[in-house]
């Protein structure tokens, strides 16, 4: 490759880089001005910027602004950033938020995942036909079923407590709930996610056997010896250090990453393992402050280029007519089974009719966190074009319809309040906290 090609190929990603930025501030504005989370803006700004709009005008303008030869720069951009971000994932996670309500929290969650699950295995069955094949080849069912079933059941965490922040549900039961739950379905999601990465990537029996036994010494190591590690340095961390801090926690979940995916899993799984054992102690504020902060602000900065990476994926020109249909329908059961398995099992336990429903219409966003997963299907085969297209649009249409309808669902009159036999009052406003804006 000559110099004035490599020179031409890094000028062309620096230019579509800021091309990003722009079109996802603008759309995110836009967004907030409708009361709607910013990354729905940068959903829209990245399928904006792909074949489904820009593709549409003459010129071949998605080809001009992304050439194939620039575009693996832009997915290394894209993955640095979703690295980093699935780092803070973790780092948010707070087991204390389940504190005085484990057996109630407990039960909604079971049910909140095991219906939507079920009924991902069912949609898996009916679409299986139509998708069986990717690329010339094909995937096998239980893969297929186990993959759909995941990306059912997902809630979205960070778009979660943004939602309730905006709502001031952050001092309420509701939210409270809300987010322990979406926060045990992260840990879930990347759980099974892990397991259908090593079905599918595994030549046979024996290397996936293989992959679940470094994967169980890896997460032996992280508990066993990296956290215990990572405290002790926390707590001997001056002001002076703080400039590295960021470096360090940032080079850690980058290593952690590198280390899952050569396992066997995925690189995400690494980043927010990394992020589960990273110390949270109050007197441990100036590692939070120093580098949990930082690095929240640069993946902020770089997910719009991962946007744009699942945009360029995503053509709604190829949704035939089943296509189309067979996306209503996928929006239908992801809708009706995380609403229907939160609402019952939530009443059951003791909330009103009315909590259950704001409950569960938390429950049904997907946001980010749903695009994180799909892109991993659509990764590893086991997503076509046009069934990737029409589970963007599931996730997209059932994080949109969160704010209004739960606007709608706060103003109406309050019923009378649940018994209080369910959990024991909210849990403390410290034990729970908000993974920024998005």
């Amino acid at each position: 490759m000559s110099a004035a090609h490599t020179e031409w190929i890094t000028l062309t990603s620096l230019g579509g880089i800021a091309l990003v930025l722009v079109v996802g501030a603008l759309l995110a504005a836009l967004a907030r001005r409708l009361r709607q989370p910013t990354v729905i803006g940068e959903i829209v700004a990245g399928i904006c910027l792909g074949p489904s709009l820009l593709g549409l005008l003459p010129g071949n303008l998605p080809e001009r602004c992304f050439p194939p030869e620039v575009r693996p720069h832009l997915h290394v951009v894209a993955q640095v950033g979703l690295l980093l971000f699935m780092f803070t994932i973790g780092w948010h996670f707070d087991h204390r938020a389940l504190h005085g309500r484990r057996r109630a929290t407990g039960t909604i969650w079971l049910s909140a995942a095991a219906l939507p699950m079920a009924l991902g295995f069912a949609l898996a069955a009916l679409l299986y036909g139509s998708y069986r094949t990717v690329d010339g080849e094909q995937i096998a069912f239980p893969h297929f079923a186990l993959f759909l079933g995941t990306a059912i059941s997902i809630a979205a965490f960070p778009v979660l407590a943004r939602i309730i922040n905006d709502k001031q549900l952050h001092h309420t039961r509701i939210g409270h709930t809300a987010l322990a739950l979406a926060a045990l379905d992260d840990v879930l999601a990347w759980c099974l996610l892990a397991v259908v990465v090593a079905l599918v990537t595994a030549s046979g029996a024996g290397t996936f056997v293989g992959v679940v036994g470094w994967g169980v010494v890896y997460v032996a190591v992280m508990l066993a010896v990296v956290r215990p590690l990572l405290a002790a340095m926390a707590a001997r961390a001056s002001t002076a250090a703080a400039q590295v801090l960021p470096m360090l926690a940032a080079a850690g979940a980058l290593t952690s990453a590198y280390v899952t995916s050569h396992i066997g899993l995925h690189a995400i799984f690494g980043a927010f393992f990394f992020g589960l054992v990273m110390p949270r102690s109050e007197q441990q504020e100036l590692l939070r402050q120093s580098a949990l902060i930082p690095i929240e602000h640069t993946s902020r900065l770089l997910l719009p280029v991962f946007f744009v990476v699942t945009g360029l994926s995503v053509d709604l020109t190829s949704l035939t007519a089943d296509g189309a249909l067979h996306m209503l329908l996928i929006i239908v059961v992801a809708c009706s089974g995380k609403l229907g398995g939160v609402l019952v099992s939530a009443r059951l336990n003791g909330m009103s009719w009315r909590e259950s429903y704001q409950l569960g219409l938390l429950m049904n966003t997907r946001g980010l966190t749903e695009l994180v997963i799909l892109n991993v299907g659509l990764g590893i085969g086991l997503l076509s074009t046009e069934l990737f297209t029409a589970m963007v649009m599931m996730a997209l249409v059932t994080t949109v319809m969160t704010s209004p309808l739960l606007s709608r669902a706060l103003r109406r009159p309050a019923t009378p309040a649940a018994p209080p036999e369910y959990g024991q009052g909210p849990a403390p406003a410290a034990a729970v906290t908000s993974p920024g804006p998005r």
